[in-house]
């Protein structure tokens, strides 16, 4: 059953409803939810509709700003948007405390997860060891926070040797900046670059992503309503083959994916954005496994040791099932190559 809360944007779903789909013959019409900003990350989305590819599939994409890593989930459960971009550990929550809530995640596209330690090496951090003694700038709601008990288990830190400091989204990285703290929870490829614009040279920035110490949860992937998605197969599969290609082209030739992005965001800065989405391309998205097995799907047995990390922050109600969580069902066989 659904929480009360989610009640709004349930009065919005049918209004929205009517317009998910046009009349045969014409193109299926999709809003989607994207997780936050329009920064370097999503530019792929855009570098989709600009070069063709959502249309070619017969749809045509709205994309929104988002909130944050869940700001998508309720949207999509509710039928508000057919379609987003979400936290898929925030979404195993989220079903756990909705049984039956119509959504799935369908295309993984963070392999790994942005969470991360951020760190200054002449701070003396380089490594998850070094948080012992130190003090980490950690913000309370931050999603690299929330996954920091998983991550200190797996590299046997003593807790009680690191002084945690709760700082605000905009004081952590100054802090870190003007040495008041010695690292920060966050997202690689926004830590990153807040430090070097606040003047922080960057071979003195060390970057401990969770996912290459011990963290096995896997980060954003694109959600469908399922209701929707039982409606319109078709479209869901066009959408995931448009995000896919979007995506390569966004690999092939960043600055110009940038450029689209930034004719929706006039503000944004290009040599920024292009970075930022570059850091995400080579840690987060283009991964070992994704170019062996393409980009999209999960390994099953990564999902569940993922499951047992999210189990040492979070109380289950019901037994965890990654069937409940993921489908590859909507995937292109073989998931999306990029090679």
């Amino acid at each position: 059953m659904f929480h009360r809360a989610l009640g709004a944007l349930a009065l919005a779903a049918g209004l929205l409803a009517g317009l998910a789909t046009a009349p045969a013959g014409a193109q299926t019409s999709i809003d989607f939810a994207l997780d936050w900003k329009f920064e370097g990350p999503a530019a792929p989305y855009f570098a989709a509709i600009d070069n063709g590819h959502f249309a070619a599939e017969g749809l045509e994409v709205t994309v929104t700003a988002g909130q944050g890593s869940l700001d998508a989930i309720p949207k999509v459960a509710t039928g508000a948007y057919p379609l987003g971009f979400a936290d898929i550990n925030s979404l195993v929550k989220f079903l756990d405390q909705n049984p039956g809530a119509p959504i799935i995640a369908i295309m993984m596209t963070y392999d790994k997860p942005p969470f991360a330690v951020v760190g200054r090496r002449s701070l003396g951090v380089e490594a998850p060891k070094d948080l012992e003694g130190r003090i980490l700038g950690a913000p309370p709601p931050d999603g690299a926070w929330a996954q920091f008990a998983p991550f200190a288990s797996a590299n046997d830190l003593d807790m009680s040797k690191i002084t945690v400091e709760p700082v605000g989204f905009p004081t952590r990285e100054p802090m870190l900046a003007e040495g008041q703290v010695d690292a920060v929870t966050g997202f690689n490829f926004s830590s990153y670059l807040n430090l070097v614009r606040l003047g922080v040279p960057e071979d003195d920035i060390s970057t401990i992503l969770m996912a290459d110490h011990g963290l096995d949860l896997y980060g954003n992937a694109i959600i469908v309503n399922t209701d929707f998605a039982a409606e319109n197969p078709d479209a869901v599969r066009g959408f995931v083959a448009a995000v896919g290609q979007g995506w390569k082209d966004a690999i092939a030739d960043p600055e110009a994916a940038v450029a689209q992005l930034l004719e929706r965001n006039p503000a944004g800065d290009a040599a920024l954005e292009t970075r930022r989405l570059q850091l995400a391309l080579e840690a987060n998205v283009v991964t070992p496994y994704v170019l062996e097995n393409g980009m999209g799907g999960i390994d099953p047995d990564r999902m569940a040791r993922a499951l047992e990390q999210i189990k040492e922050t979070y109380e289950f109600q019901n037994e965890p099932d990654a069937a409940l969580y993921f489908t590859d069902a909507y995937l292109p066989e073989g998931g999306v190559a990029l090679n």
